[in-house]
């Protein structure tokens, strides 16, 4: 009895933890990808579509017809740079079309190309989209209609 006991208190502290912050379903993910997937395919484009979750990691990945298979890690680094920077990947582009921007190339993990968006729920980061696959601007309008799409 007493080892069922000690048992029963050891496991408290585990048994009442919770996932207490949002975060990035895959059911998100799906969504996300679907908005994104809609815009390019009004468009006329066909893109690599990666959602990470808040750490960086791939929840889904959709690469559409014809793609080249380059644009398949392109769009994860876009994504990974949004996550742990906590902005646009088009923030770096833009920094480094400045004096001394190339600095911003020996960061580890920024990318400085448009198309890495990092995605919010009630203020805190749950994750990042990242597009490849035709312009970094039209990669940039297909990321923010998967956004939109959350």
């Amino acid at each position: 009895m007493k080892k069922l006991l000690f048992l029963v208190l050891m496991a408290l502290p585990f048994l009442s933890y919770a996932q207490t912050k949002p975060y990035l379903t895959l059911a998100d993910a799906e969504r996300i990808t679907a908005a994104a997937e809609a815009k390019a395919k009004a468009e006329g484009w066909n893109v690599v579509i990666a959602i990470l979750d808040d750490g960086g990691h791939l929840i889904s990945l959709k690469r559409m017809d014809g793609v080249q298979i380059g644009s398949i890690e392109v769009a994860q680094a876009k994504a990974k740079s949004a996550v742990y920077f906590k902005r646009s990947s088009k923030v770096f582009e833009d920094a480094m079309k400045t004096e001394g921007g190339s600095k911003i190339a020996t960061l580890p993990s920024a990318v400085g190309v448009e198309g890495g968006l990092p995605i919010f729920k009630d203020g805190i980061i749950v994750g990042s989209i990242g597009i490849s696959g035709v312009t970094s601007a039209q990669d940039g309008i297909i990321a923010e209609a998967g956004v939109k799409g959350y």
